[in-house]
């Protein structure tokens, strides 16, 4: 059964990313199902710390950008809007290069707050991070 009150589309979520954080470090959009969204972002010179190893904080750019997009794919009254009110990443194992895949799933959709979980793996399909999401619903602004 699927979780979404707006049908998610891959292309519609790519042009709103268009000159982004989100377009700038090469995040795409692969995936959407019954209630996930998944992403990859590239292990490169846009996303790598000085050791030449993935920056946590573009893990989380990563998680924060899945979770807000399938968040606002779940809101019941179309006069509000979901943004991030806390994230935390537990980072498991460092990528030093290809791609890191991201799968966002919700733990909670309620009328004033979500809680998304987002599975951050190498092409390898291991674990690199995993984080938590909450959105707070509001009031769509103007």
């Amino acid at each position: 059964m699927s979780i979404w009150t707006v049908t998610p589309n891959l292309e519609q979520m790519t042009e709103a990313s268009k000159n982004t954080a989100v377009s700038h470090m090469g995040i795409e959009y692969l995936e959407i199902g019954d209630d996930y969204v998944k992403g990859r972002m590239p292990v490169d010179e846009r996303t790598v710390q000085p050791f030449g190893i993935l920056h946590g904080g573009s893990s989380v750019v990563l998680a924060e950008t899945l979770g807000s997009m399938a968040a606002n794919c779940c809101l019941k009254d179309r006069n509000t809007v979901a943004v991030g009110l806390d994230i935390n990443a537990n980072h498991i194992r460092p990528v030093t290069g290809g791609w890191v895949y991201g799968t966002a799933t919700a733990l909670h959709i309620g009328s004033t707050t979500q809680v998304w979980e987002i599975r951050l793996e190498n092409e390898q399909g291991k674990l690199t991070c995993i984080s938590r999401l909450t959105m707070a619903v509001t009031r769509r602004p103007g």
